[in-house]
């Protein structure tokens, strides 16, 4: 039978009786025995009652007085999040923490110096003007680029339905592209940046807009498209100009842009608990850093202040898998500290990731529990999450269905850090109060509030400080971020193991090395 605590007898566990009671099961079961005791849940039962508001709060005053101190606000790269960062980084040091960080860089300004330059050079000699026939893409890297232009699945004569080109959106788009030429990229359905990305990785040299070609769509539109290091010139042009250049095969360009991007630069802070298998990690973040306008407390010195408390409580608990906490920086410059991060793992660094936990503004004051829908049953914005995010989201609504606790889904939109994760086909879920949004009168008739107000009035607001938090939802979903996590730590049979095809192969090489290649030279092939 499922081994079972009474509510009082987990709510008197501490962190050392904790570790016993994980001890004993894990250690003296049999697999067969084992199957039948709930340990995992047992211990995140009981963590739910070490993790206290009152405690996170804490956390939430000592942001409020490093913001105080610090012009009012905790903004990346600023003396508000430094502190911030040392105080967190302080708390799990001492906790035993393996603590560390990583560089995040961000733009601080972009300035233009002199009137960009494009030129026909082939097969005849013609000069655009600037600001009438092109103008310069803001955050456009800098560079002075003659080559070849070539055009990417452009939709000639331009389509009479606005937002019909898809030129560039795609890799497959670029197949054929030969590096080194100056993409051609008609204006459409993606997002700019897609395209620029897209063009930097097929080797473009620069980049050249133009615009779809429907009326009032026909001139060069300026932007900014905000990613600041694509390293190469990008303008915008009309449509005549565009479809001037694409006219005839071999047209080459001179194409100058006398610009660059200041940058600043901030830090991540990860913190690696002690315990647990190196290779089977259980990450769990949220961004530190504030809007410039205010201190953050709810957006994010709750989410942040949550994931501590639930670190500072996990610390001497030994867990099977690894804890990874994250507490990123410049997430409100566009999620640049956890795709940097993301982007600077390897292939097998990544496989380590089993899953990752988002929490990001968690004690909105007008709050509504939303879910991340991992599974897509909403059926609104993106799709499903990488495989095993329906997964995190069932024990999430597991977890407050248990306590008849209400919970709503939203969408992966793409609008904090599970973004890159997600991306690179790691499993994500986690909650989220609300910002900007309205609550509605059904909303309100579930979870208490106001119809008809914002989530949080003081999104991204100078008012986001010390009173800007609903405790009640603080404590609440500060138990929810601990249950998971702590379940997590010891319970990833539900999560997909991407990692388990390269442990295989690593496992059976140094047996394969005892016996003779076969006629190929090459080891068999490991058992899936």
């Amino acid at each position: 039978m499922r081994l079972k605590f009474r509510r009082g007898a987990a709510r008197g566990l501490t962190v050392a009786t904790m570790a016993t009671a994980l001890a004993l099961p894990l250690a003296l079961t049999t697999p067969a025995s084992a199957s039948t005791v709930d340990v995992p849940d047992v211990l995140a039962t009981a963590m739910t009652y070490q993790v206290k508001g009152k405690n996170v709060h804490k956390h939430l005053e000592k942001f409020q007085e490093i913001a105080t101190a610090n012009g009012g606000n905790r903004a990346a790269g600023s003396p508000g999040y430094d502190a911030s960062l040392a105080y967190v980084q302080d708390k799990l040091r001492r906790a035993g923490y393996t603590t560390s960080t990583t560089d995040v860089e961000f733009p601080l300004s972009w300035e233009e110096f002199s009137p960009a330059v494009l030129q026909q050079t082939a097969p005849e000699a013609k000069t655009y003007t600037v600001g009438t026939d092109f103008v310069t893409v803001h955050s456009s890297g800098g560079g002075d680029v003659t080559a070849e232009v070539q055009v990417v699945d452009a939709v000639i004569p331009t389509p009479e339905t606005p937002n019909t080109s898809t030129a560039g959106c795609e890799d497959a788009d670029f197949a054929g592209f030969v590096p080194g030429r100056i993409a051609l990229l008609q204006r459409g359905t993606c997002p700019f940046v897609d395209k620029a990305t897209n063009a930097k990785e097929a080797g473009a040299a620069g980049v050249i807009f133009f615009n779809e070609g429907q009326p009032g769509r026909t001139d060069p539109l300026e932007f900014d498209i905000v990613e600041w290091r694509f390293g190469f010139p990008i303008v915008m042009a009309s449509t005549a100009v565009g479809l001037d250049l694409a006219d005839s095969p071999g047209t080459t360009v001179r194409l100058k842009v006398d610009a660059a991007t200041t940058v600043g630069r901030t830090k991540n802070l990860i913190a690696d608990s002690r315990w647990g298998k190196k290779g089977e990690i259980v990450m769990v973040g949220a961004h530190l850093d504030s809007v410039p306008e205010g201190a953050g407390i709810n957006d994010n010195g709750s989410g942040s202040a949550a994931i501590l408390e639930t670190a500072l409580k996990l610390a001497k608990v030994p867990t099977k898998h690894k804890l990874r906490f994250a507490f990123w920086g410049a997430e409100e410059l566009g999620l640049l500290g956890s795709e940097q991060y993301v982007a600077g793992l390897s292939q097998a660094e990544k496989d380590k990731i089993r899953l990752y936990l988002n929490f990001d503004m968690v004690a909105s004051p007008n709050d509504v529990t939303f879910l991340y829908d991992g599974d897509d049953s909403d059926a609104e914005g993106a799709g499903a999450g990488p495989a095993g995010s329906a997964e995190i989201e069932k024990l999430f609504e597991k977890y407050y269905a248990k306590r008849s606790l209400g919970f709503e889904g939203t969408d992966f939109d793409g609008r904090s850090d599970y973004g890159p994760f997600i991306a690179n086909g790691i499993p994500s879920g986690g909650i989220f109060t609300g910002a900007e949004g309205i609550k509605t009168e059904e909303q309100a008739a579930k979870f208490g509030g106001t119809a008809g107000a914002p989530y949080d009035p003081c999104y991204h607001a100078a008012c986001d400080g010390i009173t800007n938090i609903n405790a009640a939802a603080l404590e609440r979903n500060s138990k929810a971020i601990a249950y998971a996590t702590t379940f997590y730590a010891y319970d990833l049979s539900t999560i997909p193991d991407r990692n388990a095809a390269a442990r295989a192969k690593s496992a059976a090489a140094p047996a394969a090395h005892a016996h003779a290649h076969g006629k190929d030279g090459k080891h068999a092939e490991p058992a899936k």
